[in-house]
């Protein structure tokens, strides 16, 4: 007798179909697990057994085969616990087999038959509703599978419960959508930040067009607590992104208290991170950092302290917005479309320029530093800005304006560039400057003749690259549209842009 059960695996984003083959056969006593498991889907017929054992229920003592098909692809995590449970009770002629007709199943089962939290319900929820398929999840990852739209699910914390209401003894209503806890109010305001004019005027800069910002200064500038303040003024997430993040990070099991995610994310590795965590990777190739970041923020603290390996890999991903990691058996590809901002110091002691505390090994000591930083990065880098130390009249004036009212602007100039974008795109994967296309750029940023001549004179004076070129003109469109100039970009437009390109603090 043989009973199957739909389950998925996971490869990257993607969700690949799997069936669970359950055979109980004559023979010696024996459970059996095929289909290239991995540790944790082995042992998961020990936890199987004792679940059952808890609800009362023996295994035959008879050859028990499961088969976990397709059998090439390899199976990981703790998710097939349940569909292997229900594939058993079903062959044992316990379950109804109709029940569980067109059904996936993904949870783990404990030793007390509680069926417990795992990662990937969201994207299984998605994957469910596209074929037409219903929906067995754990109970705390039913209000994060009910976004994935008008699909049945059911979402029970027990094995006991899931069985009675397959035999009609007992009804399960489905589960509600959840949103995650609003962890906006521990982001620091932007009014408390003292001084730094400038940089404040690069962060909204950065906000409005989605730029990337690197921040240079002496420690206690106030580069770390700039970054922070960021996510304050950035739109919330829309439907459409909030899924799209929500799914990466149920994946990764980040998702905070199974429900779907409403703000940007914000991320802040150590300069200690390795190059799989920051990029994706590992044993079981997990999304990394970057993939985390995605629709958010990745602030990297202490550029040049990352290694020069990882540094160098975030090159890619800056430029395509994905990140694809390449093994011998598996090619996994994870979005990551992030905002990068990053903070420096000018040199290893971090007071190079300072009249009274003078780097005594200057200029070298900021050329070695500054050099673990290669050009091809820092050319996908569209804002540069230095951050001074910030003086004792500043310390004792009184606040800037509030974040709400900067994110108020940033939202009006994100709605701008949507709309924008929305009448020359048919896929709307386009929503702000920062991912205009050299193409688009023609269209939407014109140049007048002044402009125009100084942009040449720049390009051909500083030197830039033709990748620095079109990201000066992203960085001029959202300087217009903030301005208010939602046609031609002026001189004031290119000059003002052209002025994040260069740090002052490179010139010895």
């Amino acid at each position: 007798m043989v009973a199957t059960v739909r389950t998925i695996a996971f490869q990257g984003v993607e969700v690949c179909p799997v069936d669970v083959q359950v055979q109980i056969a004559s023979g010696m006593p024996a459970f059996t697990i095929v289909g290239l498991p991995d540790k944790a889907v082995a042992e998961s017929k020990e936890r199987v057994r004792s679940a059952l054992h808890a609800m009362g229920i023996s295994l035959p003592p008879k050859r028990l085969t499961v088969n976990l098909a397709p059998a090439d692809v390899m199976k990981e995590g703790s998710h097939y616990d349940l569909p292997i449970a229900l594939g058993l009770l079903a062959a044992m002629d316990i379950m109804p087999k109709e029940e569980l007709a067109d059904t996936i199943v993904l949870g783990e089962l404990s030793l007390d038959a509680t069926i417990r939290a795992v990662a990937g319900v969201l994207p299984a929820a998605i994957h469910a509703g596209s074929n037409d398929n219903k929906l067995i999840c754990p109970g705390d990852c039913g209000g994060e599978a009910a976004w994935a739209g008008n699909i049945d699910i059911l979402a029970p914390t027990n094995l006991l419960q899931l069985i009675n209401h397959m035999k009609g003894t007992q009804v399960m209503g489905p589960p509600t959508p959840k949103l995650a806890n609003d962890d906006m109010l521990h982001v620091p305001n932007l009014s408390s930040v003292k001084g730094q004019e400038s940089a404040k005027r690069a962060l909204e800069i950065a906000a409005c067009g989605g730029h990337n910002l690197l921040m240079v200064g002496p420690p206690g500038s106030g580069k770390s607590m700039l970054a922070s303040c960021l996510p304050g003024i950035l739109p919330p997430l829309s439907p459409s992104e909030a899924l799209e993040v929500s799914m990466i990070h149920s994946l990764a099991g980040t998702l905070p208290e199974g429900g779907l995610m409403k703000t940007r994310p914000y991320r802040d590795p150590h300069h200690s991170a390795s190059l799989p965590a920051l990029i994706g990777g590992g044993h079981k190739v997990k999304p990394g950092e970057i993939s985390l970041a995605h629709r958010g923020v990745l602030f990297l603290d202490e550029l040049p302290e990352f290694a020069r390996s990882t540094l160098e890999a975030m090159r890619q991903p800056l430029e395509t917005g994905e990140t694809l990691v390449a093994r011998a058996n598996m090619h996994v590809k994870y979005p990551a479309r992030f905002q990068l901002v990053a903070a420096m110091n000018p040199c290893r002691c971090g007071h190079l320029g300072a009249p009274d505390m003078e780097c005594t090994k200057a200029p070298k000591c900021g050329t070695d530093y500054q050099a673990k930083l290669s050009g091809p990065l820092l050319d996908r880098i569209d804002l540069q800005v230095d951050v001074p130390p910030v003086s004792v009249a500043d310390l004792s004036a009184q606040g800037g304006e509030d974040s709400a009212i900067v994110a108020a602007r940033v939202a009006r100039i994100r709605q701008i560039q949507e709309n924008r974008y929305k009448s020359l795109t048919e896929n709307g994967k386009i929503r702000m400057n920062a991912d205009a296309g050299s193409e688009l750029l023609e269209q939407v940023a014109p140049l007048d003749s002044a402009a125009k001549s100084v942009l040449d004179q720049a390009v051909e004076r500083m030197n830039l690259s033709a990748r620095s070129y079109f990201r000066l003109m992203r960085v001029a469109r959202t300087i217009a549209d903030m301005d208010g100039a939602p046609d031609t970009l002026s001189s004031a437009h290119i000059a003002e842009a052209i002025s994040y390109k260069r740090l002052t603090y490179s010139r010895f």
